[in-house]
């Protein structure tokens, strides 16, 4: 059972920061990984507030960018006064250090199972989600970019994440993240199959736009 009024707070003041980032990382995102992350943290003995909050979190900072967005949503959580209200000191900084170990791209470990639990979440291991969000990235970030760019940026990254030596890490063991990343590296190894999925995708994306 999460604390009400914490709940409320960032349902209220956090949650809807989400609503003007890409496409790829709005409203629905957030809500995936808080969803995932509170399923994960049944399997051990933590604070749920904390996950729930971390979670909330966790990509608050895009604000400032990609690059640095990790660092960034550490310090909102350490500048945001309202968290005091329910947690101490010491939990504020283990909920900073999560945030900021979240990113998929980092070649470290993260420091404590919070960090872990939320980067595990972050995943979000499906195959069409995870091509619906790269096409709504592209489309957002990369407009320039026609049809045939876009698939190659998309084929270029998924390679470097999710394929065989690729630098995507699972924590979890409890998760279903494994099984589904063999299924789309099965993907990934169908060419034919990968494009067949990247144009009924982007045909919906690109209508989307258009309206």
């Amino acid at each position: 059972m999460l604390n009400p009024e914490l709940r409320e707070y960032i349902e209220r003041e956090i949650l809807p920061r989400y609503d003007h980032f890409d496409t790829a990382h709005r409203r629905d995102h957030v809500d995936t990984v808080i969803s995932a992350a509170l399923e994960l943290a049944d399997h051990y003995n933590v604070n749920r507030d904390m996950v729930y909050t971390i979670a909330a979190y966790h990509d608050t900072g895009l604000r400032a960018g990609r690059d640095t967005h990790h660092t960034e949503s550490k310090r909102i959580i350490l500048d945001d006064g309202e968290l005091r209200r329910w947690f101490s000191e010491e939990q504020i900084s283990t909920m900073a250090d999560a945030a900021e170990d979240h990113r998929a791209s980092s070649k470290s470990e993260p420091r404590t199972i919070y960090g872990r639990i939320v980067a595990e979440a972050d995943r979000v291991i499906d195959s069409r989600t995870i091509i619906r969000r790269t096409i709504q990235f592209t489309l957002t970030n990369h407009p320039e970019l026609n049809r045939e760019e876009g698939y190659e940026r998309m084929v270029e990254h998924l390679n470097a994440k999710y394929n065989y030596g690729g630098y995507l890490k699972l924590w979890i063991k409890e998760s279903a993240n494994a099984a589904r990343l063999e299924e789309l590296r099965r993907l990934i190894a169908s060419p034919s199959v990968l494009r067949a999925t990247y144009d009924e995708i982007y045909n919906k994306e690109t209508v989307k736009q258009d309206y």
